[in-house]
């Protein structure tokens, strides 16, 4: 086993938590102090996932069924962490991204009725060893979400999982509370009801003391095998 020496925090929640919005905040925050902070997103972030990223969020891939759609996810995964995520961490990078492997185990296990063993061997060859410091859900009840979702891409069509029916989002809410409550050392819930400084403060009390462990020499928790 050996120790990245970076630090990699992941966001995670239902449509409308505000997750693009407080990465942001967080990335400003942390390259204040000095930092460096790398930003991407799933399902995306190198140019192989992005391409996936079309396909999934444009219903294109739903009629071949979930199965396929979780095939997809792990291989656009697969190819953001080898190209993206493995790299900056290794160069000591803060690495924040918006939504990773508790998103499958939510969408395509909790609402998509795949088997758990299914997910988590697809997840084991996908991110080969590379697993989040920090964890931060963005707790927020799905009728609240949606509604944000839909003010804010006022025009646009909704993508693949905006237009699902509100019992869908509450599960998965869920779902998220559910993975929290199992695994509390990695993940942290952060009620998203507040204002957005409130809720950048809570998340930054979270993870700014990791963040300057890192900066004391003490590398995150993850890790790769070799």
């Amino acid at each position: 086993m050996a120790e990245h020496s970076g630090l990699f925090v992941t966001f995670e929640g239902g449509e409308g938590a505000g997750k693009s919005t407080q990465i942001r905040s967080l990335a400003d925050l942390l390259r204040r102090r000095g930092y460096d902070v790398l930003v991407t997103r799933e399902p995306g972030g190198s140019p192989g996932a992005e391409a996936v990223r079309h396909v999934l969020l444009s219903g294109a891939a739903e009629s071949y069924g979930v199965r396929m759609e979780a095939i997809l996810f792990a291989a656009a995964r697969n190819d953001h962490v080898e190209e993206v995520i493995r790299p900056a961490l290794a160069s000591g990078a803060i690495v924040l991204c918006d939504r990773f492997i508790d998103s499958s185990r939510v969408y395509q296990g909790a609402t998509g009725n795949l088997e758990p063993d299914l997910i988590e061997a697809l997840q084991r060859v996908a991110i080969d060893g590379v697993v989040p410091d920090c964890t931060i859900i963005l707790d927020l009840p799905a009728d609240i979400g949606l509604k944000r979702a839909r003010g804010r891409d006022a025009g646009a069509a909704p993508d693949r999982f905006e237009r699902e029916e509100i019992e869908t989002h509450e599960k998965r809410r869920e779902a998220y509370l559910e993975i929290a409550a199992a695994d509390p050392a990695r993940c942290h819930v952060v009620d998203a009801r507040g204002s957005e400084a409130e809720i950048a403060a809570a998340i930054a009390s979270i993870v700014e003391p990791r963040a300057k462990q890192l900066a004391a020499g003490q590398p995150g928790a993850t890790e790769t095998v070799g």
